[in-house]
């Protein structure tokens, strides 16, 4: 680890006085968590907001890992599914998400007396495509693992220098990123695929996704898996079946991260996310490769 990135960091939080940290249980939240714990001593309190998107065992997740810091840890209900906008399941879907969230954290942190809200987006995030940003943007929630230029297996880094049993734990998206654009979002649809991945989980290891497609569930793996899915196929389609499924198929080109978005017009994902300075990256299905934003080429924290 860069000894200066990482006093960079330090200073960054230490500057905002005390911070309420937006905790998902997940590697970013953690060790943004953690870093905010030791620069800024008795001044963190980390929130984890619960809601039907929210997957199997995060919130145990979250718990063990902020009695292990030591730090205060609130657990509060988020009603994005009360939206119609975010039922409907557009491509600006995580903004509103991302909006109902950020809008009860800001009332608790100023309830609190938290002086800034933080969230643990990091600098590979700013190449997905990421609507969610804009109202991090609009409502001055700040991105300091971002803001600061580290990357995903940096961020794991810092993970283990501060002994997170997270270090590892591969990422955990929202369920309702498994829902094609257009399908509209309920309860009942994100409780099928929630049980489908647990199911998945007793039988494979790594990254997994089971995406939504109807009454079709396409699974993703991580390359290695793919001859256990195979193995397992009898097995792994009468479970999924039971749970509503008509047809079970697996994606042969296994686990991405927002596998979803793959679909989406080149001019849909720039137009969203260039409205808040956000570059897109390399787009799945072309490779195309845009150049990083200047805040991340310069590796300073939004002051």
């Amino acid at each position: 680890m860069d000894p200066e990135k990482l006093e960079n960091l330090n200073t960054c939080l230490r500057d905002l006085g005390s911070v309420l940290v937006a905790f998902s249980g997940g590697v970013d939240s953690g060790a943004l968590l953690a870093v905010a714990n030791a620069a800024l001593p008795g001044k963190v309190l980390a929130v984890t907001a619960v809601s039907p998107t929210l997957p199997a065992g995060e919130l145990d997740d979250a718990r063990h890992l902020a009695r292990h810091l030591g730090v205060p840890h609130l657990v509060v209900e988020t009603h994005e599914l009360d939206h119609p906008e975010f039922r409907s399941n557009p491509p600006r879907r995580c903004y509103y998400c991302k909006h109902e969230l950020f809008s009860r954290l800001s009332e608790l942190a100023a309830q609190e007396g938290m002086a800034a809200v933080v969230e643990g987006s990091n600098a590979d995030d700013l190449l997905d495509f990421r609507p969610g940003r804009l109202a991090i943007s609009q409502m001055g929630i700040r991105s300091p693992l971002a803001e600061l230029g580290f990357s995903k297996p940096e961020v794991r880094e810092l993970a283990r220098m501060h002994g997170l049993s997270v270090a590892s734990k591969p990422a955990a998206a929202c369920l309702a990123s498994r829902f094609p654009y257009g399908e509209p979002i309920t309860v009942d649809k994100l409780r099928r695929v929630e049980l489908a991945e647990v199911f998945l989980r007793t039988i494979l290891a790594g990254s997994l996704r089971v995406r939504s497609h109807g009454d079709s569930a396409r699974i993703e793996v991580e390359p290695s898996q793919i001859p256990m899915v195979i193995q397992e196929r009898t097995r792994i389609s009468q479970a999924i079946m039971r749970l509503g499924f008509t047809h079970v198929s697996l994606d042969l080109l296994g686990y991405r991260t927002g596998s979803m978005n793959e679909g989406l017009p080149r001019g849909t994902r720039d137009g969203v996310m260039e409205e808040v300075g956000v570059i897109v990256g390399p787009s799945s299905a072309t490779g195309e490769q845009r150049e990083p934003s200047p805040s991340r080429q310069r590796g300073q924290c939004r002051g």
